[in-house]
């Protein structure tokens, strides 16, 4: 396919989000992850933690969104959506953040991909990179998937994610970053130059 988006979700301790830098560094592409948020609530006039504050499952059902300005919270929910989508029409772009697989479902030119790992990889990982032990680590692990699968209910309806919901998944327990970025840059259809392969 010739993919000029790719969405890449990921689960915590995954190591997504330096998969997709790797990728977009790869193509030349943007980088997109929580700023789409920013950039979101600044061309609404709002205020930026009012809007990450609507994707959480504890947001109730109004927000002030600025000084005394009160909007849904359902209607900065779909705000959210629309500035993926935003992202997506300006095309060669990767986005790692906000379910975007599920938002740009329905476009010819996106590669979804999921990014993941086995949980004792992802426990041992994220031990390191916190300083935390590997029963806190697991703990925070099972929390992290929990509210992701909550997100995708409530965002998109998603009650049982299944890897027929994306395009490619990779593993990377034994991978690195750059050997599942290029993977994945080959799926996208683009040439990756030699300097940036695995064995470089």
């Amino acid at each position: 396919m010739d993919a000029t988006v790719i969405c890449i979700s990921h689960a915590e301790g995954a190591d997504g989000a330096a998969v997709g830098r790797a990728v977009a560094g790869m193509l030349g592409y943007t980088f997109a992850d929580d700023a789409i948020v920013s950039e979101a609530a600044r061309s609404a006039g709002i205020f930026a933690e009012s809007l990450s504050y609507a994707e959480r499952k504890d947001a109730k059902r109004s927000i002030e969104v600025d000084f005394g300005r009160i909007e849904k919270t359902e209607n900065l929910r779909e705000l959210i959506k629309d500035a993926i989508g935003t992202a997506a029409d300006r095309g060669r772009i990767v986005i790692t953040s906000h379910a975007a697989s599920f938002a740009l479902a329905d476009r010819e030119e996106v590669l979804r991909v999921f990014v993941t790992a086995p949980d004792e990889t992802r426990a041992a990982r994220l031990a390191e990179s916190e300083g935390i032990d590997a029963k806190r680590a697991a703990r925070e692990l099972s929390e992290s998937d929990k509210g992701r699968a909550s997100y995708l209910e409530r965002f998109y309806g998603v009650k049982n994610e299944r890897a027929t919901d994306y395009d490619l998944v990779v593993n990377t327990e034994k991978l690195g970053a750059v050997a599942a970025a290029s993977l994945i840059a080959a799926a996208a259809g683009a040439e990756v130059p030699e300097s940036t392969s695995p064995a470089a």
